[in-house]
């Protein structure tokens, strides 16, 4: 009668022990626990926001596109073109497609330092 009794218990245990760590695992994976990190796509693609930025610098090359979400603000696409030895930079916003910002300034990415001198 020992021995049923010793078993009774030790299975009440693992069972418990399963039932917490299923109560665990499903504490970790609901959907309250998880943040969303899938938000909604751009209205206005990345091909859109160059489109715009080549109409602002026309003859311009795109060098670089970053999308940057920025909380409270609109979302950007972030623009960098080139023409000549002007650089610009635009940010597009995301949503409406309308230019935010536009920078422009020398593009000094030829061989030399701050100073003029060759970086040799």
């Amino acid at each position: 009668m020992q021995i049923t009794k010793k078993f009774i218990v030790v299975g009440a245990g693992i069972v418990t022990l399963v039932a917490g760590g299923g109560v665990a695992f499903a504490a970790t994976t609901s959907p309250a626990a998880t943040p969303n990190v899938t938000a909604a796509a751009p209205k206005v693609t990345a091909e859109q926001a160059m489109q715009i930025a080549h109409k602002e610098v026309a003859g311009a090359w795109v060098s670089e596109v970053d999308y940057q979400r920025r909380g409270t603000r609109p979302d950007v696409w972030e623009v960098e073109l080139t023409k000549g030895t002007q650089r610009h930079e635009l940010d597009v916003d995301a949503a409406t497609g309308k230019v935010t910002k536009h920078e422009t300034d020398k593009n000094d990415d030829h061989g030399r330092d701050d100073h003029g001198h060759d970086d040799d």
